[in-house]
Formats: C-alpha cells, sequence, structure tokens
C-alpha cells in the first residue's frame, strides 16, 4: 500500500477572503442548501424591512414571488444609507452587501431591538445570489447597484432583465447609480435576487405556505404593520375549472400577541388569553468600537422587555411560540427556559396552597401536567441579543432567564389569587384542569407498567370482533381498520392471517373534533380502536407500546368511504397523533374499476385495475387504440364488498401488488387548522369554505 503524504506546512491553509468564505461554506450561515436554506435567505431580508417597522420607521412590506425565480422585498422604511462610509470608502449600499459584520445593528443607535444582529444577512443572500439588484429611494433620488455572486457592477438589460444578462464588474471604483428621481418625502427599499443555481440544490423551492405563515406570525408580532406577499409562478390548477393564477395575500393585525395566541389556540377556552408584561435590567460587559477605532472592553446596562399570552384550553396539546424582537426562536432558549421554570413554580405553590380543596394528596406536578392544554406566545425585546449561530434559532443571553422568570411569577401569581369573580373562576378551573392531568398521568403510568403486549394477546378484553395476527413481531403486523361487515368476510379470507389483523367498524365512527374525552371513551368504535392499538390515547399515548408496526384504514372507494376515513383520522390526529408522526398509519387504495381484456384463442384474458375515473378513460382509450377488445360491461366496485377474496388480496392487501397512501404530518399547525375547519363545532366557516370551493369539485366523483 503507498505511504500517505505526512507533509502538513504553511502552504497548505487556505485563507477564505469575505464572500468567498459564504459561498464555499454555504451551510455555515444558512444552514442547508435545500429550501430550507433558500427560504432562511428570504428571511434575511424580510427581517431587514420588518426591523424598519419595529423601529417604527415603515408600515408596510410586499414580497413577490416572480415567476422568473427571482424574488422582490419592497418596504416604506428609511432606505439604506446611500452617502460614503468614512472607513471603507464604499456606499452604504455597497458596504451592506459586500461587508461581512456589516450594518446598524451594533449598539450606533440605529436600532434599538432588531432581529439581525450579527451584519451578515444581506451580505450572504448577495454571496449566494446569482444576481441582486437593490434600489433605494432617499432624499428626493433612485439610486440602483447591481452584484453579481456577490461582485458588484453593471448588466446589460437591453435584451430583457434576467441573471444571465452580460455583467461587467467594477474595476478601479464601484458606483451607486441615481436612476431616477421619487416624490418629495418618499424612501424605501426594494431588493430583488435569483437565488445561485451553483450554490442551491436543484429541488429547492420557495414554499408560499410558509411564507404565509411566516407573514401572519409577523403581523401579530407588529401591530399595525401591512405585510402583502404575491405569488406570480405559474402553478398548476388544482383542476380543470381552476386557472393558475397568481396567489395574493394581505396581512394586517392590531391586536397584537393576544390575537396571535387566540389564532393559535384551536380548543374550547378553560380561560382568556392573559396578558402579562413587565421588564429588567441586566449589565453585561461587551466590546465597543472607541474613538481610535479599537473594540474596548465596556460593562453596559441593558434593559429587558417582557411580553407574554397565555390561555388555558380543554385540550392536552401544548403550543408555545417563541420570539426575541420579533425573531422566531422554535428551539428556545434563555427565555422559554424562564418561561417553564416560573410557569410550573407559581402553578405549583397555587395548588400547594389549595392542596385540600383540590384533592391533591402527596403527589407533586410535573411540567407536562400544567402545559397540557396550554397556549402560549413569549416575547423579549432587547439591543443585541446572544444568538447560537446566524440561524437565530435559541436565545443564550443569559440574564433573560431570570427577568421572565420574575415578570411571569409575579404576574401569573396575581392572576390565580385576583379576587375579581371572572380571574377567580377561571384560576380556578386552571388549577382543576392541571390537577387532573396529574391524577391521569399517575393513573396512565401505573396502567402501562402492568400493561405489556403478552397480557394484552391473552386478555379477554380485546375486541370479540378483532381477528388478531399470529406473529409477536411488532414491525411486521398490520393492522386493517375495515369498514362494514360485508367486506370483513371477504377481507378474512383474503388477509395473510400470520401478521395481518382485522377490526371491523360499523358506519361512521363519532367525530371527535366536536366530542368530549368522556364521549369519544364511551364510543364504543373508538374505544374499540383504542384498545386494540395498546398504546393509550391522548398525553399518556407511548407509540412504542403500539401493538402494530402499520395501522391501514381500509373503506370503500367512495364518498361515504371518504367520510369514514376522515372521521377515523380525525381520530389518529386528535387522540393518537405520535403513531401519525411516526408515519405508521396509512390509507388503502381500492380499485374503482375492473378492466377485462378479451384475448384471442386459448389465451387466459388479462385484468387490469383503475383507481378513478381520469385512468380508466386513459386506459380504455389507450386499448382501443391498440385494437384490444374490453369484456362489457365493466365492472365498477361500489365497495370492497363486491370484491372476491382473490381481487381483494391482490389489489389492496398483499404487500407486494397493493398501494398505500402514508398518512404525514409535515405541518401540524396546518393540520390542526384544517381539521378545526372539516370537522369543528363552528359551522359558519364550513359552510363559506364549501362554498367557496364548490366551482372545483369534480362532479363525476360524486357517488350517487
Amino acid at each position: 500500500m503507498a505511504r500517505a503524504n505526512t507533509d502538513y506546512t504553511a502552504r497548505h491553509l487556505q485563507v477564505l477572503e469575505g464572500l468567498e468564505a459564504v459561498r464555499k461554506r454555504p451551510g455555515m450561515y444558512i444552514g442547508s442548501t435545500d429550501s430550507r436554506g433558500l427560504m432562511h435567505c428570504l428571511w434575511e431580508i424580510i427581517d431587514n424591512s420588518v426591523d424598519e417597522a419595529l423601529g417604527g420607521h415603515a408600515t408596510a412590506i410586499d414580497v413577490v414571488l416572480h415567476d422568473d425565480g427571482s424574488v422582490e422585498v419592497r418596504d416604506d422604511g428609511r432606505g439604506i444609507p446611500v452617502d460614503i462610509e468614512p472607513r471603507t470608502g464604499l456606499s452604504g449600499v455597497e458596504v451592506v452587501f459586500t461587508k461581512l459584520h456589516a450594518g446598524g445593528k451594533f449598539g450606533g443607535g440605529s436600532y434599538t431591538a432588531s432581529g439581525g444582529l450579527h451584519g451578515v444577512g444581506a451580505s450572504v443572500v448577495n454571496a449566494l445570489s446569482e444576481r441582486l439588484d437593490v434600489e433605494v429611494d432617499r432624499a428626493g433620488q433612485t439610486y440602483l447597484m447591481s452584484f453579481h455572486r456577490g461582485e458588484p457592477g453593471t448588466f446589460d438589460d437591453s435584451a430583457g432583465r434576467s441573471p444571465g444578462s452580460p455583467f461587467t464588474p467594477f474595476v478601479d471604483g464601484s458606483e451607486l447609480r441615481v436612476i431616477g428621481k421619487t416624490k418629495r418625502g418618499a424612501r424605501g427599499t426594494r431588493i430583488r435576487y435569483w437565488a445561485d443555481s451553483q450554490v442551491f440544490l436543484k429541488e429547492a423551492r420557495f414554499s408560499y405556505d410558509d411564507l404565509t405563515a411566516r407573514a401572519r406570525q409577523t403581523s401579530f408580532l407588529v401591530p399595525g404593520l401591512r405585510i402583502a406577499l404575491r405569488d406570480e409562478r405559474v402553478l398548476p390548477a388544482a383542476s380543470e375549472q381552476e386557472a393558475p393564477g397568481p396567489r395574493e395575500e394581505v396581512f394586517l393585525h392590531d391586536g397584537g400577541i393576544t390575537e396571535f395566541c387566540e389564532f393559535l389556540a384551536t380548543d374550547p377556552a378553560v380561560t382568556d388569553v392573559w396578558r402579562l408584561s413587565g421588564s429588567g435590567q441586566f449589565t453585561e460587559t461587551v466590546p465597543v468600537l472607541d474613538e481610535q477605532g479599537h473594540m474596548t472592553p465596556t460593562e453596559v446596562t441593558r434593559d429587558c422587555g417582557v411580553d407574554i399570552a397565555l390561555r388555558w384550553g380543554t385540550g392536552y396539546g401544548t403550543t408555545v411560540r417563541s420570539f426575541v424582537n420579533i425573531i422566531a426562536t422554535p428551539k428556545g432558549g434563555t427565555h422559554v427556559s424562564g418561561f417553564d421554570q416560573a410557569l410550573l413554580k407559581t402553578v405549583r405553590k397555587q395548588v400547594e396552597t389549595r392542596a385540600r380543596a383540590l384533592k391533591v394528596g402527596n403527589d407533586k406536578l410535573e411540567k407536562d401536567d400544567v402545559a397540557a392544554g396550554l397556549t402560549a406566545v413569549v416575547t423579549v425585546r432587547l439591543a443585541e441579543p446572544q444568538f447560537e449561530g446566524q440561524t437565530k434559532e435559541v436565545l443564550g443571553t443569559a440574564a433573560v432567564r431570570a427577568i421572565v422568570s420574575r415578570v411571569l411569577e409575579k404576574e401569573l401569581t396575581a392572576r390565580l389569587t385576583s379576587t375579581k369573580r371572572d380571574d377567580k373562576t377561571q384560576a380556578t378551573q386552571v388549577l382543576e384542569k392541571v390537577v387532573a392531568e396529574m391524577k391521569a398521568r399517575i393513573s396512565a403510568r401505573q396502567h402501562k407498567e402492568n400493561q405489556r403486549r403478552k397480557s394484552a394477546l391473552e386478555s379477554s378484553t380485546l375486541p370479540t370482533k378483532l381477528y388478531d395476527c399470529r406473529t409477536t413481531d411488532i414491525e411486521r403486523t398490520e393492522l386493517f381498520i375495515v369498514e362494514g361487515d360485508s367486506a370483513m368476510g371477504t377481507a378474512k379470507a383474503a388477509r395473510t392471517s400470520e401478521f395481518q389483523a382485522l377490526l371491523p367498524i360499523r358506519g361512521k365512527i363519532l367525530n371527535v373534533q366536536k366530542a368530549s374525552v368522556g364521549d369519544m371513551l364511551r364510543n364504543a368504535e373508538c374505544a374499540a380502536i383504542i384498545q386494540v392499538i395498546g398504546a393509550g390515547s391522548g398525553r399518556s399515548f407511548d407509540v412504542e407500546a403500539a401493538r402494530y408496526g402499520k395501522v391501514i384504514i381500509m373503506t370503500d372507494a367512495d364518498v361515504d368511504g371518504a367520510h369514514i376515513r376522515t372521521l377515523l383520522l380525525t381520530l389518529f390526529f386528535r387522540y393518537m397523533r405520535p403513531l401519525v408522526e411516526a408515519g405508521r398509519v396509512y390509507a388503502a387504495v381500492p380499485p374503482l374499476h375492473r378492466i377485462e381484456v378479451v384475448n384471442a384463442g386459448s389465451a387466459k384474458n388479462e385484468l387490469i385495475y383503475t383507481y378513478n375515473e381520469a385512468e380508466m378513460r386513459r386506459t380504455v382509450t389507450g386499448l382501443h387504440k391498440r385494437g384490444k377488445r374490453i369484456k362489457e360491461p365493466m365492472q365498477r366496485y361500489k365497495g370492497l364488498g363486491e370484491m372476491d377474496a382473490d381481487q381483494l388480496r391482490d389489489t389492496t392487501m398483499d404487500p407486494r401488488h397493493r398501494l398505500l397512501r402514508r398518512v404525514t404530518l409535515a405541518d401540524a399547525e396546518r393540520a390542526e387548522q384544517v381539521f378545526d375547519l372539516l370537522m369543528g363545532t363552528d359551522v359558519a366557516p364550513r359552510k363559506d369554505f364549501i362554498v367557496d370551493s364548490a366551482h372545483s369539485l369534480d362532479t363525476e366523483r360524486i357517488d350517487a
């Protein structure tokens, strides 16, 4: 074997200058080069505009996804400075877009609290863009500067504006061109860029849904800010009647995080939204640029404002959104740690004070007991917060923990001990709820300790209508939830009893989105499904204890079958969500038609199964073009019971031939809203949805 070269000297070291480092290691700055990284670049530009609004300098932001792959962000803020920055001799625009760690958010007085802190956002986006154009309206004039992969210069757009236009870099000096005049007092910034295909993956796309969620969230956090979104990309039509035209939405909310909390909460309320606010001060040592241009360690006093909106509902899920200067921190940080710590401490203290009335005994509350049914928005505002990494997902400023904890403890204690009639009633309901959650957790833990698969298999308490499988290998096992007794007989003959279990249900189960937990447990069909799966329900659900590797919903291929499938999915989403999140819930796809192709002579006729009307028509047309004869009439399955065992096995149950749809949960918040819209107690939004969507309905899919 050849000996490796062990030389390692200074000539092997590589020094990356400026934006070159960003292009070489983009993941360090934006996390990844897929759609998430592409969206992160867009957030960086939008957040700069939001910071202008946060400082009271902007009232409107427009975001446009152009059909040529570019994205444009406009605001009516002060505009990026266009004068010369003395240390570099460059215009403010060029400094912002070409120099790392340059900006107005390092304590220079331009921003008291902002989301952009490291001064790399705009320059990173520029470095990772094939082309970026920035226009600034200031002092009655419009200025323009263009960049190609981070390098300033000019594009020849005589043949049309595109990243492929001929580019001429500046050689002797850069020029911030004046391209027009503005109305008196007009200010603002317009940034349009084309992400670099050399950096981002081919399949990376801007997500309009993610953009919508972020815009809505920001409009809640900055009351009075108008955010308009427009998607001009050519999208495939949802139906032949629907045009693929542009989408546009406008967000404007004046209620702040109180309205945000109400929006996030989907379960019936136990309390109103409680708004808890306060502030505190802390000192920290930071390097400050002195008059000689040197960085000198200086102790400074910081103000930290805390604003929290929270409410408890009847559900068991927990939704806590946290923000620092309106920047989302999905992985938490010191402010969330302080919130959790004070919430548990305060509620524990109040429960201990009323232990006799609440019949608590010697048991102690845990975090999950208090958090069940809680929806909260936690925001803090401070100058120069310390984040862990450029993606700003975790707040690291240690002193914030104690400030948030003090504010929450003081304000929440005042609420829970208030003598006002409404506050007193709601406080009692909250404490009763958390104590009930604690007792349910203890009971569920004891039950889980006593319950094992072997005892469950041997127990006579399992539903008698369950046809279980023989193997104990969870990875192989499959539970088919079958609609109707008629289909059950065929399915029993079609299954592979070694690893396929069957549980029939009669008709449409309870709509659990409308019903209480007690009603759900009293419903025979819901209780049987939960009992057979054997992993509990709600907050105590343990996906590791599930008795089957796959749960497959097998209903008829008609409207009633779709309704039953939706009811079952509502049950799984509401009370067994970890099973859905683990990708273990499926929907079987039975065929709708059976086409028998008549072959000449003694050759056996060929069977073709199709799954919708369009596929059937294409198949028949193709067969006729090839001169094939079809046996009439074609069989159209009205239900699973019309198939014989061999047909059901080959098309729907045999793992070698069947087609399954895995039920996924990419966006839990969106799924929650859809389930609440389609299955919830509020009729008016559902009626509006049906009326608005009627034009896109394919009438041929109605099984009448």
